[in-house]
């Protein structure tokens, strides 16, 4: 019988100071004593050790297998030897013995000090994990501690977190005992115990902030389905109502803007566009380069998600944005390569080409010397033509669109295949 004074009052000790379950704390001591026992009375015989809490008493049990002949008795006993401890004990089956040690020396005693203690330091850090990683994905508040350098450590309770400076908002500085919400990216096993990561300029920042300030997200009638982001910069996230009596985005702007600027607050001021998200590329794709207007949008390469904003020259630059930035993360917000481009180049494009290729046209018709006199001029006639869906489109607009204008125009045509003097089409231009 080995005595532990006070052990019912260490365990409970322990379990409180570093949130340890009871049954981890007692199955350290119990490995220590077996541990001990082995280290000081050298042997390797198969050990146990069985504790009584209350009582303050542990017991230390080798098992051992019944022979008829036995060779090695550190780990076999004779039948008659062990019929004295079980009279029914048979052979080949395994019998418990009391191992019944002197006093542990002082050596055995660090020993088995020192292994109850990396047990629960081990026991310590795989709680803290267990803890800590259902929270991945979430928003999690900390204490910043101190500054190291551009890096704060931040107090998170059961343990600690780097915020290191790519993952800070530019421009934002924190003071020692501030309370910050952070992201909490992930958790990771180390040989020093659990690694944290938390973020202030990760996506999912965002999105939990978005998530916390606007309730119908929560109760899923409106969906985040997808969001950008440069942090300290601009972010643009894409919304869905799930109820057509719920606008997407005034819900998430709230009444006077109340909920947007809690979250435009909590990130340093950061530009945010709220979108609305469609099925249809064309329109998804005009909504993401907010706030430029787009005239229209074609799909270039459906297959390769490559597509062409048109905007009106005063608009580019705001389509573009700063070095390249509201066109990169409205690329990376729809999934689609975005090229912008000015509808004036695009008219002078295409209308140089329709000339062009009438003037080509012209040229053929001329070099013919057997041509008819009345065919030559029909054919010089008809290179000062346009087709009307070839206009349309060198203007940016819709056939039908189109069509209307004509007729306000006071000109009428029977189909978008006919075609129209040019001096028309300088009219519709003009009247734009």
């Amino acid at each position: 019988m080995i005595k532990i004074p006070g052990l019912h009052e260490v365990v409970n000790q322990i379990q409180a100071e570093r949130g340890i379950s009871k049954e981890d704390v007692l199955q350290a001591i119990k490995d220590a004593l077996v541990m001990a026992a082995k280290r000081y009375h050298g042997t390797e015989e198969n050990l146990k050790a069985v504790l009584d809490e209350k009582e303050g008493e542990g017991q230390i049990f080798v098992t051992k297998t019944v022979v008829k002949v036995v060779e090695d008795p550190m780990f076999e006993i004779s039948l008659k030897e062990a019929k004295e401890y079980d009279p029914k004990v048979k052979n080949g089956q395994d019998i418990e013995i009391q191992f019944n040690p002197p006093e542990f020396g002082r050596i055995a005693a660090q020993k088995a000090k020192q292994v109850i203690m990396q047990r629960i330091i081990e026991s310590e850090k795989n709680s803290i994990f267990e803890e800590y990683k259902d929270r991945i994905g979430n928003l999690i508040i900390g204490v910043v501690q101190r500054k190291e350098g551009k890096n704060y450590l931040i107090n998170l309770g059961r343990t600690e977190a780097i915020l290191d400076l790519r993952n800070q908002i530019p421009g934002e500085e924190y003071r020692v005992k501030d309370r910050i919400k952070l992201f909490f990216v992930e958790i990771i096993k180390t040989n020093r115990g659990p690694e944290v990561i938390v973020s202030r300029s990760h996506e999912g920042f965002v999105k939990k902030m978005f998530e916390l300030e606007v309730p119908e997200i929560q109760q899923g009638v409106i969906e985040i389905k997808s969001i950008a982001r440069k942090a300290g910069y601009r972010t643009k996230i894409a919304v869905k109502s799930n109820d057509e009596q719920v606008g997407a985005v005034g819900t998430c702007v709230g009444r006077m803007g109340a909920r947007i600027q809690t979250i435009l607050k909590e990130i340093n001021g950061e530009k945010v566009d709220i979108v609305e998200w469609s099925e249809d590329p064309e329109v998804f794709i005009a909504n993401s380069l907010k706030p430029a207007t787009v005239v229209k949008v074609e799909i270039v390469d459906e297959e390769n998600r490559k597509a062409r904003a048109l905007v009106d020259d005063e608009q580019l630059s705001l389509a573009i944005g700063k070095g390249g930035l509201n066109v990169r993360l409205a690329s990376k917000l729809v999934g689609w390569s975005i090229d912008v481009t000015k509808k004036g180049d695009l008219e002078s494009n295409l209308l140089e080409k329709l000339m062009a290729e009438k003037n080509n046209a012209k040229e053929l018709t001329a070099g013919v010397k057997e041509a008819k006199p009345e065919v030559e001029k029909e054919e010089a006639e008809e290179s000062k033509k346009i087709k009307v869906n070839e206009a349309a489109l060198s203007l940016g607009m819709d056939v039908n669109d189109f069509l209307v204008k004509l007729e306000e125009l006071g000109h009428k045509v029977k189909s978008s295949t006919s075609n129209i003097d040019e001096e028309i089409f300088d009219k519709v231009k003009e009247s734009l």
